[in-house]
């Protein structure tokens, strides 16, 4: 039981030093006398980090396990909050770097967890820890302006460090029961096996085209609501909406999808009902609206659980699992980054919402054609993954204790 709920508090700790910086952008700005480029750029160091910083994992997990490079994780997230909220313009960004590069560890290193702790029980803890994931962002969003009203913007930033160092306590026990390593070392030779896999391109392609489709729709949704003639309170409300569903989908999902032998039809279900949202919010975005909120969450949280799912079936080890994973994801949030940034170029070359959105749908059938093949099994095609981290170069056995 320790386990279980050392592991779902870390999986809510994923989102909410994320999730929580744009409610209390406005306050942040005003304090620190930033200009929107430079307060917007605080969320980007973030995704970025979360993009280029994912192979620390490995790394980590190499010298110390799985389990300690979460706890390792944990600590560095509640200490880079603690820094972003404490000081000025310099420790804002440097406390915001160390928040995302924490993430980017504990992203990586949950597929590879489950794979560890739950391998008979993939697809219900990937549903787990995926739901915990959506849920932490949304209640991250929905608590801060409150905490920023009683105690200001620096307290409501700093207490999600309050939930990191909550989820380290829990889970030390665990990071200590076991010796440090656990795995076998993902050296070089994993990543070049890696690498010659036509399964990890087509993993790492949907990974990263569905986290863009995600992220273009959590930036923009608002305006394009708000451009549509509903209230800032309600385009808000949708926004929440959409997080709702996300949610619901994340529960489900997995379980069913880690039963199953191909996760195509999965994959196929999940791009269309994002399409369709998509669809809805091009042509009718003011009629109704938490209809194409509702079928949007449950494509896009069925997206971004089968990508976790997928990442951590296809692998055969822990190890590999955690590999994959930083290929996958690194390549993904990098990708998610320009995202929002490139819809943006595109409405303000063409004055409305159209071009954006259908550039977005056709993001959605590239998600589509390589979910098509991610969710194919494919027996030992990452086989030699494995292979390549056990034997260093003399042919013997690296086992990292």
């Amino acid at each position: 039981m320790l386990l279980v709920a050392g592991f779902v508090l870390a999986a809510w700790n994923l989102r909410p030093a994320l999730a929580g910086v744009s409610p209390l952008l406005n306050d942040i700005m005003g304090d620190l006398g930033l200009t929107p480029a430079a307060g917007g750029a605080i969320t980007t160091v973030m995704v970025l980090c979360l993009g280029l910083l994912g192979p620390l994992a490995p790394a980590l997990s190499t010298r110390l396990g799985l389990d300690r490079t979460l706890l390792v994780g944990l600590l560095i997230l509640a200490t880079g909050v603690i820094v972003r909220s404490a000081g000025g313009l310099v420790t804002l960004y440097v406390g915001a770097a160390l928040a995302g590069t924490a993430i980017a560890i504990m992203n990586v290193a949950m597929p590879g967890l489950v794979k560890q702790h739950f391998p008979s029980r993939v697809g219900f803890f990937t549903g787990v820890y995926v739901s915990c994931l959506v849920a932490g962002a949304a209640v991250a969003s929905s608590v801060m302006v409150p905490l920023a009203r009683e105690h200001g913007w620096r307290t409501a930033a700093g207490s999600v460090a309050v939930l990191a160092l909550a989820a380290a306590l829990l889970w030390a026990p665990q990071a200590f029961r076991r010796p440090a390593g656990g795995g076998r070392a993902a050296g070089r030779g994993r990543y070049r096996a890696l690498l010659r896999s036509r399964t990890t391109w087509v993993v790492m392609t949907f990974m990263g085209l569905q986290s863009l489709t995600f992220y273009v729709m959590l930036a923009w949704l608002p305006t394009i609501f708000q451009d549509a003639g509903l209230s800032a309170d309600e385009a808000g409300y949708m926004l929440g909406l959409t997080n709702l569903a996300q949610i619901a989908a994340t529960l489900t999902v997995p379980v069913h999808a880690g039963r199953a032998r191909s996760q195509v039809p999965h994959v196929t279900a999940a791009a269309v009902l994002t399409m369709a949202g998509y669809v809805g919010v091009l042509l009718a975005p003011a009629a109704l609206p938490w209809l194409w909120m509702i079928v949007l969450g449950i494509g896009q949280g069925a997206s971004i659980a089968l990508a976790l799912l997928i990442i951590t079936l296809r692998a055969p080890d822990p190890a590999s699992v955690t590999a994959l994973s930083a290929v996958a994801q690194s390549s993904g949030y990098t990708l998610a980054a320009l995202g929002p940034v490139a819809f943006g170029l595109i409405h303000q070359a063409t004055g409305d919402w159209t071009a954006p959105l259908l550039a977005g749908l056709g993001v959605c059938v590239l998600q589509l054609g390589s979910g098509l093949f991610a969710g194919r099994p494919a027996p030992g095609d990452l086989a030699a993954v494995a292979a390549a981290g056990t034997t260093g170069p003399g042919g013997g056995r690296t086992i990292i204790r």
